[in-house]
């Protein structure tokens, strides 16, 4: 089946600070980071059931968009590579999941109540970034058995709800959207703080 999908291209939220003579840290850019691959989890969410495909229960959204998340966060790891040393790409990729887990546990303390979320949504990005470390990139660019990982994950989260064509819809229509938000917000948060401080030396 051909997926057509009149999906709009998703904007980044703010990801430049207005005083850009002030140093940034590392936490400021993995927070701005956080809120950007947050807002498109949702946004790839909303857009899902905008066009019908079915949610059983608020856990299974959770689950939904914690393999969005995850995906985003190993694009964002892939995608800095060259503009940070190790050293730092693991800092701001820690950072960045600190962000997250920390916006998960809140969200889910409103949804479910008191407990402890944040375990094992961390557990799940080490488990991701395992298994995504496996595959290829290319120009900073996932391989197809990539994509096609990502598209089985988040099937298999959606399996109880009999949804269809929901493989086809992940690696045809909003992982190439992700792709190009994360190139996007890296150059924008990440190589752009690089080029500047670089310009400084």
């Amino acid at each position: 089946m051909a997926i057509i999908s009149t999906r709009p291209a998703i904007s980044l939220i703010k990801t430049r600070w207005r005083n850009q003579k002030t140093p940034r840290t590392l936490e400021d850019r993995a927070g701005v980071i956080g809120a950007n691959i947050w807002k498109i989890a949702l946004d790839i969410y909303k857009h899902l059931e905008k066009d019908g495909f079915r949610f059983g229960s608020d856990q299974q959204v959770t689950a939904v968009i914690t393999e969005f998340i995850a995906f985003l966060v190993q694009l964002t790891d892939r995608t800095a590579h060259g503009w940070c040393d190790d050293t730092d790409r693991a800092s701001l990729i820690n950072a960045v999941a600190g962000h997250l887990a920390k916006t998960m546990q809140n969200n889910q303390l409103d949804l479910f109540g008191p407990g402890d979320y944040r375990t094992q949504f961390i557990q799940t990005l080490n488990d991701r970034f395992d298994d995504y470390a496996q595959f290829e990139y290319i120009d900073r660019d996932p391989g197809f058995a990539c994509l096609r990982y990502f598209g089985n994950k988040v099937s298999d989260t959606m399996a109880s709800s009999d949804n269809k064509w929901v493989l086809e819809q992940m690696v045809e229509v909003e992982a190439p959207e992700m792709v190009r938000f994360v190139k996007k917000l890296v150059d924008d948060v990440i190589a752009a703080g690089a080029s500047s401080a670089a310009g400084k030396t």
